[in-house]
């Protein structure tokens, strides 16, 4: 017996007919934030890798700077530029200071305002990168319910018609029951992609953060052996 799914739904009650259209809008929003998160970090991890190979092999932080304005969907280079800014403001304080005695521990809580501004940009590229995931995570444990929301409701509607019919044979009971689980086969194909891609994107998400804090952490000590020296 060959099965036709768009004929079920044709045939299918209107609320049955309603969960399946709000199933597929899930699903096609699902897949274009995959698609999308794919590009997203495919783009993201290329940038930085080319960004962090400018920077160590740049002789000067000016020079870095230039190149790190390059790589817009870089997080480490966009980390990066504001320090590299908090710094100049740092330096330009420092030099209008010069000969009032500044002692080091003055200049090194001076670094404090850098240490801020480049943990904003860090929490604002994590937020840029993990935008729309949560509808990954709402589409997962949402949908499910959803499909079985209208199973219930179509096998509700078999029953009904089997008091109307006064029969409860198996020709009279199946179409509308198999009608009606093709809903919950619905809600679970939308929900797995959705599980499976929210969870490989979060894993993502938690490597690209990792690598801001080392390249933070990198960068700070940097700094700070420069004021060391200059002390």
């Amino acid at each position: 017996m060959n099965i036709s799914l768009v004929h079920m739904m044709m045939n299918a009650g209107l609320m049955v007919k309603g969960v399946m259209i709000t199933l597929l809008i899930f699903s096609v929003v699902s897949w274009s934030i995959i698609i999308m998160k794919y590009l997203v970090f495919k783009r993201v991890r290329k940038n930085s890798d080319d960004f962090l190979d400018h920077f160590w092999e740049s002789r000067t932080l000016n020079e870095a700077y230039n190149s790190a304005r390059e790589f817009t969907h870089s997080p480490e280079a966009a980390v990066f530029v504001s320090g590299f800014h908090e710094l100049k403001k740092i330096s330009s304080a420092r030099e209008q200071r010069e000969g009032e005695g500044e002692t080091l521990e003055m200049q090194l809580a001076t670094l404090d305002n850098m240490k801020r501004g480049m943990r904003k940009a860090h929490i604002m590229e994590i937020q840029r990168l993990g935008r729309s995931l949560p509808f990954l995570a709402t589409t997962g444990s949402a949908t499910p319910f959803i499909g079985l929301f209208g199973t219930v409701w179509g096998i509700m509607t078999s029953f009904h018609d089997i008091g109307l019919r006064g029969s409860a044979s198996l020709a009279v009971v199946a179409p509308g029951i198999s009608e009606a689980l093709v809903a919950t086969a619905a809600g679970l194909a939308v929900a797995i992609p959705a599980v499976i891609f929210y969870n490989f994107y979060s894993s993502k998400l938690a490597e690209v953060e990792s690598d801001i804090e080392h390249f933070s952490t990198d960068f700070l000590n940097l700094i700070e052996r420069d004021f060391l020296t200059r002390a």
